[in-house]
């Protein structure tokens, strides 16, 4: 296997070594520091446009990060579809890809974490790590302070609540929440007519 393959694969390597094969990698993280620092005038909007098309490992369009993120590669592994949006404060463990999906909304400090260590304190001593990716289907909702860990997949359109911490996969259409998440239920019809615990969306709706 190659380091990429090896990266993404869930088999246990040791960390530096990889890191060091891959290069380039102090360049990623100089360029993330670059993105947060951009500040808001119309040339830092058009700096930070470019940065993240050239840093990332694809970026849709009207894709936007809110600064300041942070990534273990600086973003390169992470892959963004169309109208995704990250809010303050993510942090991208992506060691391995992380991916996604069209239209898919991320709260304010959300951690996706795409590596991880052996228990074993022998082998994390002699630095060993293991990697597997993450996928985020589309129009995904991922309230704050969510932790989501390495080789989860969550399904389009489902809803993760705040706080939670996702170990195992989430289906489509579900609204899961807790430590570790679980699917409370699913998202069915009332859902486009009732919001915030009962309120009616058409009574509310400006």
């Amino acid at each position: 296997m190659n380091v990429e393959e090896i990266m993404n694969s869930g088999k246990i390597y040791k960390v530096g070594e990889l890191t060091e094969a891959q290069g380039h990698y102090y360049e990623y993280l100089q360029q993330m520091e670059e993105y947060n620092a951009a500040g808001y005038t119309q040339e830092g909007l058009e700096k930070k446009e470019k940065i993240l098309h050239e840093l990332f490992a694809e970026v849709g369009e009207n894709a936007y990060i809110q600064a300041p993120y942070h990534a273990m590669w600086g973003g390169r592994h992470v892959h963004l579809g169309k109208n995704v949006y990250i809010n303050y404060n993510s942090m991208l463990v992506d060691d391995a890809h992380i991916y996604i999906g069209d239209g898919t909304m991320i709260a304010p400090n959300v951690t996706i974490v795409a590596a991880s260590h052996p228990i074993s304190p022998k082998l994390r001593a002699e630095g060993y790590g293991c990697n597997e990716p993450v996928y985020i289907g589309k129009n995904v909702w991922i309230a704050s302070n969510v932790t989501i860990l390495s080789g989860v997949h969550i399904g389009d359109n489902s809803v993760i609540g705040a706080g939670a911490v996702v170990t195992k996969d989430i289906p489509a259409n579900v609204l899961a929440v807790g430590n570790p998440a679980k699917v409370i239920r699913e998202i069915g019809p009332d859902d486009d007519v009732y919001y915030n615990h009962g309120k009616l969306i058409s009574e509310n709706l400006i």
